[in-house]
């Protein structure tokens, strides 16, 4: 008699894999900012921020003001894009929107603040920085504080256009400044994890301890072994500043 075969079980998800799930099921829209606009708004601005959970680098955030008269097809969140496709859409958003501006805080002012405030006053940055004040906000899980109306939305840039919008600008940004960095920093694959948390990362984290630029408050940084590494400008008594290869990039 045959053996009937156990069925298979699924493994369960980790919440990254269960996040990512949701977030595919959910849709982009503009429903967010029509209603700002039938409660009298006119410049909805998204904003959004990135790399909150990096190890290395700055937290980048942006803000956008989408004129509502030119729809830009294909936007929601950043992370579901490929790379090549965030490219696209942030050239689109650049040259279509009424406004846009893009701020970062950096890995020191990171650890002297958090990452919650950090990532609070890089919007809030942002949006001091668009070229037209906006007069109603749509942000990302989080609240500014600042005079303007504002609505929290929870996985906003899953769900509101603006705040897409802002997450793609914000991700294409933050990526460009953190490969460049990739040739100094080599041995921790910059370019290909932006700073996230990959095996190769971490791996070369516990090998060759943190570069400068790393944020020594989060704990797989401190936890590493080896002593930071120093960049050899901060060594030279007699050089005036950093290489200009070596500085930050501009935004």
């Amino acid at each position: 008699m045959p053996v009937k075969a156990e069925p298979r079980k699924e493994r369960p998800l980790s919440a990254s894999a269960a996040k990512l799930r949701l977030l595919k099921r959910l849709r982009c829209t503009l429903k967010f900012e029509k209603l700002a606009w039938a409660s009298g708004a006119k410049l909805v601005a998204g904003v959004d921020e990135v790399g909150r959970g990096s190890l290395f680098g700055p937290v980048v955030a942006a803000a956008v003001i989408l004129d509502s008269s030119y729809r830009i097809r294909g936007l929601r969140d950043s992370k579901l894009l490929p790379a090549e496709r965030r490219e696209v859409l942030a050239t689109r958003i650049r040259q279509h929107a009424i406004a846009w501006a893009i701020a970062a805080v950096d890995a020191a002012r990171i650890d002297q603040i958090n990452i919650y405030h950090a990532s609070r006053l890089a919007m809030h940055e942002a949006v001091n920085m668009l070229t037209t004040r906006p007069d109603h906000l749509l942000i990302d899980a989080m609240r500014l504080n600042c005079d303007l109306p504002q609505r929290a939305i929870i996985h906003g840039d899953a769900l509101s256009a603006s705040i897409a919008a802002a997450s793609i600008l914000a991700k294409v940004e933050r990526d460009r400044m953190v490969t460049e960095w990739d040739p100094v920093f080599p041995v921790y694959g910059l370019a290909s994890n932006k700073g996230y948390s990959a095996p190769k990362h971490l791996a070369a984290l516990r090998e060759h301890g943190p570069s400068p630029l790393h944020r020594q408050s989060f704990a797989p940084v401190w936890n590493a072994p080896v002593t930071q590494e120093v960049l050899q400008f901060m060594l030279a008594d007699n050089q005036e500043g950093p290489p200009e290869a070596l500085l930050e990039p501009a935004i």
